[in-house]
This record gives structure tokens, C-alpha cells and sequence, in this order.
């Protein structure tokens, strides 16, 4: 089976300060990562924080570029669900669907005859034609959550934001992605959540320190991870 996105060996760092006097320096926010992402399954990203994944799934979004060695799309769209990437805070949620619509490849036609299912399923109500500065994080969530559902990419990445919002749309948004699992929509989930990588996932990759040290069955990374965690304390 061929890969739908291939990383090797990538690296990311970002620019910190620095002025006339202080040289500028670096994070080293990924070191080394390679990783292959198949159409159809769901692959969970564990990890400490501050390991790098939330950067790697900017990488796999296109939001980001590598420093270093190269990633590969093979002709896929993706869609990054991040509690703070991805919208126009002085937009509505509303004009915010629209372009993240057509930034996933739709046209604009396509988008706007799904905007009421899009507002339907998020719950918003008259929020959805207000601004987003003005969401709580919950609502942003939503959101987000609710685009990617209804327009419904061939890659979804999601970064934290299913345990995100009140019981009802945590169990709605579940739900939602075990039919999307069943229907073999491709998936990418960085979560704390043990359980849910146990319980979602058909392979797992451990992110420490920057490089992806463990990939394969979630039962075993997570008890890799899980002895990393236990050994640093």
C-alpha cells in the first residue's frame, strides 16, 4: 500500500528575539521525523508536551514548511482542526466556513450550499453570523468541527479539540468520527487521551524530543510512552 503523505526525516525550528546586540536564535521545535500516512486509517500522535505535534500536524496541513528533509502529499486535501489555527477572527463563522471551504479545494458554490448544515450541526445559532473573536474556545470547536464534518476533506488532522466543549457535542463529535472511521476517511488525532488513541486508532506514533521514536500498534507505543513519562519523573 502506497502512502497518501510521506515525511523524511523532517525538521522544524523557529526564530526566537534577537536584536543589534543579542543574536538571534533557535527552537529546534521537530529534529527528525518520518512518517507515512495511509488512505483510510487513523493514526494517533502521543507525546509530552512541548514534543512537537502540534507543529508536525501544521507540517502535514501545508500550513508550515520544513528546515529540513521533505514532505510529500500526493495529491490528498487536508484539514487542520486546531483550537487556535485556521480562522479569521474578525470574520464569521459563517465567512470563516466559506474560506475554509475553498482553502480545502471546494468552490465556493459547493460551500455555500452546505452552509446550513454546517450551522445546524456546530449548534451555533446567531452566532455563526458573528464574529469568531467573540467565541469561547468551546465555540471555535465547534466550528471547526463542524466544517470538517460536513465538507469532509480526504485528510482531517485533529489537534486536541474532541475533549473541547460541553458533554453533548463531545459525545456528538465522536460519534461523528467513529462514522468517519467506519467509513474509512483518513484521520490524524494528537490527544492526552490514552483511551481515546487506544480506543481510535489503528497505529500510533511517539513523538519525543522532537523525533518520532516508535511507530506501530497503539496498545505498544502507548507503553513506550507511558515508560518515557514514568522514567522522567
Amino acid at each position: 500500500m502506497s502512502a497518501i503523505i510521506s515525511l523524511q526525516n523532517v525538521g522544524v525550528r523557529y526564530k526566537q528575539g534577537g536584536s543589534l546586540i543579542r543574536q538571534r536564535r533557535y527552537l529546534q521545535a521537530l529534529s527528525s521525523v518520518s512518517i507515512d500516512i495511509y488512505a483510510g486509517e487513523t493514526l494517533g500522535i502521543v507525546g509530552a508536551n512541548g514534543a512537537g505535534k502540534s507543529t508536525l500536524l501544521r507540517l502535514i496541513s501545508g500550513v508550515i514548511k520544513p528546515n529540513s528533509g521533505w514532505i510529500e502529499n500526493r495529491g490528498v486535501s487536508v484539514s487542520l482542526l486546531a483550537l487556535q489555527a485556521g480562522f479569521d477572527p474578525n470574520l464569521s463563522g459563517r465567512d470563516n466556513a466559506i474560506l475554509s471551504g475553498m482553502l480545502q479545494g471546494c468552490s465556493r458554490k459547493t460551500v455555500e450550499n452546505q452552509l446550513e448544515d454546517i450551522c445546524e450541526y456546530s449548534e451555533l445559532g446567531d452566532f455563526f453570523d458573528r464574529p469568531v473573536r467573540i467565541y469561547s474556545t468551546g465555540m471555535r470547536a465547534r466550528l471547526g468541527f463542524s466544517i470538517a464534518t460536513i465538507i469532509n476533506p480526504d485528510v482531517l488532522l485533529i489537534d486536541e479539540v474532541l475533549g473541547v466543549g460541553d458533554k453533548h457535542f463531545r459525545e456528538k463529535a465522536e460519534a461523528s468520527m467513529l462514522l468517519k472511521i467506519r467509513s474509512k476517511q483518513t484521520v490524524v488525532i494528537v490527544s492526552h487521551s490514552m483511551a481515546q488513541i487506544s480506543r481510535l486508532c489503528d497505529r500510533a506514533v511517539l513523538i519525543n524530543g522532537g523525533i518520532s521514536c516508535a511507530t506501530g500498534e497503539p496498545s505498544e507505543v502507548l507503553e513506550m510512552y507511558d515508560n518515557l513519562t514514568m522514567s522522567a519523573q
